[in-house]
């Protein structure tokens, strides 16, 4: 259900840009946007790859910059809830 879901929305998400036809960086970039919040792994894997990864360390900042995300949504949430 959540890989159908997510086709969905990257499909209406590219019709919304109205054009015939699209780059593929901006369909990797919203396939990468949406992996991000489905499942890390997943993100990572596809990052890795639609990136061209070089090195670990490359891979390791992309991990870092991940997680920094996903605390700031985090936080972005909990302040919401508390309606800060």
């Amino acid at each position: 259900d959540t890989i159908e879901m997510a086709i969905g929305t990257i499909e209406l998400q590219l019709y919304q840009l109205g054009r015939t036809e699209v780059p593929s960086d901006v369909i990797g970039e919203l396939v990468m946007a949406l992996l991000r919040d489905v499942d890390d792994v997943a993100y990572v894997r596809f990052a890795s790859v639609y990136r061209r990864f070089a090195d670990l360390e490359v891979l390791s900042d992309e991990i870092e910059r991940l997680r920094d995300q996903k605390q700031r949504d985090e936080e972005r949430r909990r302040q919401m809830s508390l309606g800060l």
